[in-house]
């Protein structure tokens, strides 16, 4: 979609899927920023996690992807950078309902756990759905707050 800036980055087990993900994004005219790893070689996904959270924090993307073996430590990574809220999403109905519900701004990916087919319906589900706002913004405003006051 042109103009929608996805900043992306997985380790060596989500490589492969990453790969599928960004190919499929360009496709469609998403504006992509790959932030690695470009191989299958082992790599610590901590600080390529963080670099896709930090740029959708910094606003120089729209959205972050973030994919691992399972999703679960690229997730918690992602989610130490203050303004991230990163969803684990192994399917449509999760994708959904952390857009709408949780104002999600990073999906997290399981690459053993994820076929490609369903990756690409579990993105386009999150990057298309809004969030609702109303209680769940207030919901929101409170995760927000609890990141502020741990953060020293």
């Amino acid at each position: 979609m042109l103009g929608v800036r996805v900043a992306v980055g997985a380790d060596h087990a989500g490589f492969d899927l990453k790969s599928h993900l960004v190919a499929w994004l360009r496709a469609r005219s998403y504006d992509v920023t790959d932030h690695g790893t470009h191989s299958t070689e082992s790599v610590d996904y901590p600080p390529i996690c963080a670099a896709v959270a930090r740029a959708v924090r910094d606003g120089t993307a729209d959205w972050g992807i973030v994919l691992g073996g399972s999703g679960q430590g690229e997730q918690i990574a992602a989610n130490k950078v203050r303004g991230v809220r990163a969803a684990l999403c192994n399917d449509e109905w999760l994708a959904e309902m952390a857009r709408s519900h949780n104002d999600a701004n990073v999906l997290s990916l399981g690459g053993r756990r994820v076929a490609p087919d369903v990756a690409e319906r579990i993105l386009e589900t999150f990057i298309r759905t809004p969030f609702e706002g109303g209680r769940h913004a207030r919901r929101v405003a409170q995760l927000a707050d609890i990141e502020r006051d741990e953060a020293d």
